[in-house]
């Protein structure tokens, strides 16, 4: 298209490269990338194929992507080699991205819109990202979105000046092609280059220049063509390959794992425990292992020993050493019990185990004790043993009440060894007291005071009947 039409006025700014070379397409590349990356593509091919077609007067969103915190300068290359700035713009100043954010031009909301306005034919947007922040000097006017000259290579040129003092580890650069009217015919004379990996998602560079992550299908010029595949965690992948027009040429390496192993010596106390790295059995005690470096799981395991778990880091080209003392394994423990008074009977989960003071090995576990004693209120606890240890239990035994069940032919005041028990109700007096021989006084107004020793069981029950003589 030969221009973009706003709605309201927008701009651009460029990228920089240093000794940035140039494509067969005319497309800046930098020679050593390093780490950092930029995707763009339009709205309507966000797979990337390079197919897009639009019509004259459709509108168009462009996305773009960086995997670091960077400056991006977005660039639209017309069919007519116009060049027009999008980002920066007039209303989108801010053209700093962070790390894995993906940002939608214009974005939802904006004052501005971008449509598409022709010539027909093949057009290029242009991603250039940099860690620093450009210049882009005379080459385009930020509120206007002008750019000082025409042509993919003549843009390409002028950045690699610009991105001249920036270290080439610090800027990138990718374009996405799309077609204004109706799509061009691909020029005869390319071929197809499919790349695959296992692992995929491997970084795939053609000729120095990033194209996108495996699996990959690539349009190329025919001829030798310079393929690395980088993946985090493996050996670089590098070939030279042959692309054939009209062809399809397919690579699909299986990298290798970077591997980089230390030392891991493992002993016991006693010797010959089974030894567990990260749930696979490697041997018994002592052992040494080659172990990737990192953090791995190490259990030991021995018959009549507790099992033994930790975590440990082993470092490259480093021995880690690991000599634990295994602890025996003990299942029982011991239940003291003893009483106020001595001499109750204990039970222990309902079975009679003996009389108090009193020791025994039990299983581990909780357990049910209970201690009685003859005019006594039983003790009733549950306790846990612990394998190896000793678990007290005291049971401090009250004595149990009798029940005094007193009738009196009046309501009388009743005292038991002299204390106040209380009043008769009805002629009814019924009370929980302490068990023994015990004095008993009924009193009323204008009768004859009755005087009587009775013996109280400890948990009986004792009725008496006092017919009280009125005083004449």
């Amino acid at each position: 298209m030969r221009r973009w039409l706003f709605l309201l006025l927008w701009s651009l700014a460029g990228a920089a490269m240093a000794q940035a070379t140039i494509s067969p397409q005319g497309i800046i590349v930098n020679p050593t990338p390093g780490d950092l990356t930029v995707t763009v593509w339009v709205d309507k091919d966000p797979g990337r194929s390079g197919n897009a077609v639009y019509k004259i007067g459709e509108p168009i969103r462009i996305g773009v992507e960086v995997n670091r915190d960077a400056y991006v300068y977005l660039f639209n290359v017309n069919a007519d080699g116009s060049v027009d700035l999008i980002l920066p713009n007039a209303y989108d100043r801010n053209n700093r991205l962070r790390a894995g954010e993906t940002r939608t031009y214009p974005p939802k909301g904006a004052r501005y819109e971008f449509t598409i306005t022709g010539p027909e034919g093949e057009n290029y947007v242009l991603a250039l990202a940099s860690l620093r922040p450009l210049s882009l000097g005379e080459l385009a006017d930020v509120k206007s979105g002008r750019v000082n000259l025409r042509g993919l290579r003549n843009l390409s040129q002028t950045l690699s000046i610009i991105v001249r003092p920036v270290p080439n580890r610090e800027w990138a650069t990718d374009a996405i092609r799309y077609f204004v009217g109706r799509r061009a015919p691909p020029p005869p004379a390319t071929g197809t280059l499919t790349v695959e990996s296992s692992p995929g998602g491997a970084k795939v560079f053609i000729d120095g220049a990033y194209r996108g992550r495996t699996p990959l299908a690539l349009e190329l010029r025919p001829g030798m063509h310079d393929v690395e595949l980088r993946l985090e965690g493996y050996e670089p992948y590098r070939a030279r390959v042959q692309v054939r027009a009209g062809q399809t040429t397919r690579l699909s390496p299986r990298l290798v794992r970077t591997v980089r192993t230390g030392t891991l010596s493992v002993d016991s106390s006693p010797q010959g425990a089974q030894v567990y790295v990260d749930g696979d059995p490697v041997g018994r005690t002592p052992v040494q292992l080659a172990l990737d470096e990192g953090m791995h799981d190490v259990e030991l395991r021995l018959e009549g020993y507790e099992p033994y778990r930790a975590r440990v880091q082993v470092r490259a080209g480093q021995t880690t050493r690991l000599s634990p003392r295994l602890v025996a394994v003990v299942r029982t423990g011991t239940l003291e019990v003893t009483s106020t008074p001595d001499g109750a009977e204990v039970y222990v989960d309902g079975a009679y185990r003996g009389r108090t003071r009193l020791l025994m090995e039990l299983d581990a576990g909780m357990h049910d004790v209970e201690v009685r004693l003859d005019g006594y209120t039983s003790y009733r606890a549950r306790v846990r043993v612990d394998p190896g240890a000793t678990t007290r239990v005291y049971a401090r035994l009250t004595a149990a009440k009798a029940t005094l069940d007193l009738s009196v032919n009046v309501d009388a005041q009743v005292f038991l060894d002299g204390y106040f028990l209380g009043k008769t109700k009805n002629g009814r007096l019924v009370a929980k007291v302490s068990p023994g021989s015990r004095e008993l006084v009924v009193l009323a107004p204008g009768y004859h005071v009755y005087v009587e020793t009775v013996r109280l069981e400890a948990g009986g029950y004792h009725k008496f009947v006092v017919r009280l003589q009125r005083i004449r």
